[in-house]
This record gives C-alpha cells, structure tokens and sequence, in this order.
C-alpha cells in the first residue's frame, strides 16, 4: 500500500498538511497506521443495508469532523481503537465477506482512504463481490468522489447541516453545507438512487446513494432546511433516512448544548415536511425506538442489539 497520501495529508476539507508517516497527528485524529474500533455484522442499519445477514460494518477510529454531539464519540472524537496492519484489515474483510454480509460498510473511511482503497483491491483481487458502502459524515472532499467510486458501490452520506452557523458551533467548519451538497451531486452522478429500493430488507441495496439526516434538540429549523435543499437539489426520489435517535453525549452536557433528547413536537414538524414535500423513498425512525443501537465501544460487542444473533 502506498503511504504518499499521508505524508503531506489532505485527504479530507481540513488539508492540514500533517505528515501522518512518521508519526504526526493529523486533524482526524490519527496517524498514518489504520486503526479499527470493532467490527462484525450489525443488525442496526436501515433494513437496505441490515437485511437478514446484517451489515459488515468496520468502524474506523478517528474523525474529521468532531461534531461534539457525536453518538460514536468513543471512536470518533476519543479514538479509542486498536493498530490494524495491512494483513489484519484483509483478514476482517476477508472474514466478513464469509460470513455473508450483505455489505462491507466502511465508517468514517475518508481519513483512513488508501487503506481502505488497498483493501477493496485485494478482495475484488479475491473475487469477493459483497457491496463495498461508504458510511460518512458527508463531510468530504467534493474532487474525492471520483477516487472513491472506483471502488465504493453504495454511498451513505449524512447531510448534517444545512445552516453554516450551526456547523461553525458543532464542528468548526461553516463550509459543511456546500462541501456536503457538492459532494452529494457527485455521489449520485457516479452511483445514482439507491438500487434496489426495498425497505422489508428482503432484497438488499447493491447500488446508489441513500442520505442519512440526524434531527437535533432545538434544532428543527436546521432539519427543514436540509429536506427543503435537497428536494430542490434531487428531487422527490431521492432515498432518505430522518433519524430521531440522538441522545445526549458528556460533552453535551458539560456544554450545556444540545443536552436533551428531540421532542414528540420537532419530530411531528420533520415528518410533516417529509410528507409535504412528497419524497417517496423515506425511512423515517419513531420515537419510540430503542436504545439498542446506542454504542459503547469498550465493549467487546458496543451495539446490545447486535446480540440477538449470538
């Protein structure tokens, strides 16, 4: 694998410049050695990408967005992981492929990309052809989409911000809204809507991009503009996850921001405006999921929910 990318870095929007090969940090986090939180099927993806056999989800550690609200604040923003070298990465997706996933969802990939872009290689190399899926925070590089599609068959992108003042407080970076949708144009150009559309999880998504969009407390406004632009942006069959499953995390609370749970109220607002708007594509999550889902990366198995099949 070629280090080249990491000596003078720029693989995601922040361009620090960090040489990630002798041991510099960059704004992700990490250095230039690839390192994994967990990983194993996970039943906790929208049933596109779940199905019966779940998701290959590899969860890499590091992040370039460091929302201070982020659900994987563990990995995310504490990097908590483990060093994986080359082969180690390549016996996971090995050992994934084979136990019938339906996808290898690569989380959080762009900072660690030439391991992953190695990784997808070697197993098509293999004549492994379980979907590859890029799980981010849409927060890329618009000229890297290309470089990705080489490999990546389903893009997940979330759509966070619509408001770059609200960006600025929760990650540092106003430009996120027009990273985000620039980015998103490309995704779609090169894969298209997700494909196949069934959402009984009965015939997984092989192809195409689904956008994944995190109602926050006292944030509504914010979430109505992001369906509102990306109405206008893609139209009506564009597919959508609405998630209302944020929970507080300790910087939250000791900040004193975002520091509830989303009300009945903002949640009946978002989903109105879904309705309006007509998108026919739409999981929409209820209130009244479950904690399941909400990791803890200490653990040997982080998602409670993922053990229904042990």
């Amino acid at each position: 694998m070629e280090l080249e990318d990491y000596s003078h870095c720029t693989l995601c929007p922040r361009e620090c410049g960090v040489d990630r090969t002798t041991g510099g940090v960059g704004f992700c986090g990490e250095t230039a050695t690839c390192r994994v939180s967990s990983s194993g099927p996970h039943f906790g993806e929208e049933p596109s990408f779940s199905g019966t056999r779940g998701s290959g989800t590899i969860f890499f550690t590091g992040c370039s967005s460091h929302c201070f609200f982020c659900q994987n604040h563990q990995i995310s923003n504490e990097n908590l992981g483990q060093d994986v070298t080359d082969d180690e990465l390549l016996a996971i997706g090995r050992s994934l492929a084979a136990a019938g996933v339906h996808n290898l969802n690569f989380v959080t990939p762009d900072h660690f990309w030439p391991h992953i872009e190695a990784l997808c290689r070697a197993l098509r190399d293999e004549g492994v052809e379980v979907p590859f899926l890029f799980n981010s925070s849409g927060y890329q590089r618009p000229d890297m989409i290309e470089r990705y599609a080489q490999w990546i068959d389903i893009f997940m992108p979330d759509f966070k911000f619509a408001d770059p003042d609200l960006a600025e407080r929760c990650m540092g970076d106003r430009r996120y809204p027009e990273l985000a949708l620039e980015s998103l144009r490309r995704m779609v150009d090169a894969k298209g809507f997700l494909d196949p559309w069934d959402p009984s999880g009965r015939r997984p998504a092989k192809r195409g991009v689904l956008v994944r969009h995190l109602i926050l407390p006292g944030e509504v406004e914010n979430s109505l503009a992001v369906l509102r632009m990306l109405r206008q942006e893609f139209g009506k069959l564009l597919p959508l996850s609405v998630m209302s499953q944020f929970h507080p995390v300790p910087a939250c609370r000791e900040g004193g921001e975002l520091d509830r749970c989303i009300s009945a109220e903002e949640h009946g607002q978002v989903r109105e405006l879904v309705l309006e708007l007509e998108f026919l594509h739409v999981y929409m999550q209820t209130m009244d999921h479950t904690m399941e889902f909400l990791p803890d990366f200490r653990k040997d198995q982080p998602f409670e929910g993922n053990r229904r099949g042990d």
